[in-house]
């Protein structure tokens, strides 16, 4: 990953508070990823970058937000998903920052960056931003000892970055054929915020400031652009509609899911988040009612096998669980977390065969995922299992250094290498692990 970060970076007199109580939360869902890649790369391969290359992460936080950092990782908040009515105002954002990245309005940061998991990057842009704000002992928190990125340099946004990255954003819009009213239903939704104090400010905005002029550029193009306009399909749109329904059924209370989505209500989308909202309560058997349902009528889709096969999984059922997870996967069988859930499912049932099975996924998952540690982990767990006890430690030396735990990347590599052949390319690796985690580096 390129050493860059950019865009949102907020005023931390803000953030840093709620990152000091709350932590940083990426939340990993494939279907919501999906939908969110797709309305990206579009825009990144209009603008001459690597589309193939996004990687998305999602961050809980109820804030209208989104940034891009390392280049091609882009991070948006749940709050920004959750309130759009259509997938223009994503895209719009998007777009934007699309200007941002494709202007070179970029800050290099320290070298570390470069080859940091998501969880990490996060951390180090916003704990780096924490110090500006005076949130020391925060900032120290959130980046964990042993970094030097309190050195590193923080983005600063001049107004004509600003304008530069709208100008640019319309274009790339105009390039996929899409509408800009998305673009200016998010700037409306941020000069109302202006009316707030700073505490109660959204971060997009005070990373983003705002100008008339740049209101006035972004409705000037759409009420006088003539160019063809792709209006959303009815699939896109239910895509958008399946995406919210979700975070609002895991996001919020089940009580709430279930007085805003309804049991008279028989769409789609309602019965996935009554499905959640029953899942949580715990309410298994009408949660699997209304996947089945769905499953009835959608017999193709992977996402309801996947939530099925987790409901059942959590809840005990593991042997029932296996066919919805493998069914997912033989839907989308290039998705490593759905790939991740079955082994997890295989893993349980402690038959060799299984055991087997899910080693052969895990492999899979890891090569398509390398920095995601959970992956490594039951690989570990796995290797274990099966009495490959040096593959085992090598997953796991892995898996402990994603998460920044060197002491157990050195403690696992280390054994991992007295049951290595000697010169082997994973005695090799084990090595590398060890001068990773004696240095501080993932």
């Amino acid at each position: 990953m390129v050493g860059f970060v950019l865009a949102l970076l907020v005023l931390l007199s803000v953030f840093a508070p709620t990152i000091k109580a709350q932590g940083i939360l990426l939340i990993r869902d494939t279907e919501i990823e999906n939908t969110i890649r797709g309305y990206a790369a579009p825009l990144f391969a209009v603008a001459g970058l690597d589309a193939g290359s996004v990687k998305v992460h999602i961050v809980d936080d109820s804030r209208l937000n989104a940034f891009v950092a390392g280049g091609m990782n882009l991070f948006v908040n749940t709050g920004l998903l959750m309130s759009s009515y259509s997938p223009d105002a994503i895209i719009g954002v998007f777009a934007h920052e699309t200007g941002h990245i494709a202007g070179g309005h970029l800050a290099r940061t320290r070298e570390a960056i470069e080859n940091a998991t998501a969880e990490a990057m996060l951390a180090y842009i916003l704990g780096a931003a924490a110090i500006l704000a005076g949130g020391g002992q925060a900032a120290g928190a959130i980046m964990g000892t042993g970094t030097a990125i309190a050195q590193q340099s923080i983005i600063r946004y001049s107004q004509s970055q600003e304008q530069s990255a709208d100008q640019a954003g319309v274009g790339y819009l105009r390039a996929i054929g899409r509408s800009a009213n998305g673009m200016l239903d998010i700037f409306y939704k941020l000069e109302d915020q202006e009316l707030l104090v700073a505490e109660r400010q959204d971060p997009y905005l005070r990373s983003h400031p705002l100008t008339r002029d740049r209101i006035s550029f972004v409705r000037n193009f759409v009420e006088t652009s003539t160019y063809p306009i792709i209006t959303s399909d009815e699939a896109e749109l239910l895509a958008h509609r399946r995406m919210v329904a979700k975070l609002y059924a895991f996001l919020n209370s089940p009580g709430r899911t279930l007085r805003e989505y309804r049991e008279n209500d028989k769409s789609l989308t309602a019965r996935y988040a009554r499905a959640i909202a029953y899942y949580r309560i715990p309410d298994v058997e009408r949660a699997i009612g209304e996947l089945d349902g769905l499953l009835r009528e959608f017999p193709d889709d992977p996402w309801f096998h996947e939530l099925k096969g987790q409901i059942l999984f959590e809840n005990g059922q593991i042997a029932l669980s296996i066919p919805s997870y493998e069914k997912a996967v033989a839907l989308r069988p290039d998705e490593p977390l759905l790939r991740l859930g079955l082994a997890r499912a295989l893993i349980e049932i402690s038959e060799p065969g299984f055991t087997k099975k899910a080693i052969d996924h895990l492999i899979i998952a890891a090569r398509a995922e390398p920095n995601y540690a959970p992956h490594w982990h039951f690989l570990g767990i796995a290797y274990g299992r099966d009495e490959q006890l040096a593959q085992s430690s090598l997953a796991l030396a892995e898996a402990s250094l994603l998460r920044g735990e060197l002491a157990e990347a050195n403690y696992h590599a280390e054994r991992a290498k007295r049951g290595l052949p000697v010169g082997a390319p994973a005695f090799l690796r084990a090595e590398d692990i060890l001068l990773a985690a004696k240095h501080g580096n993932r």
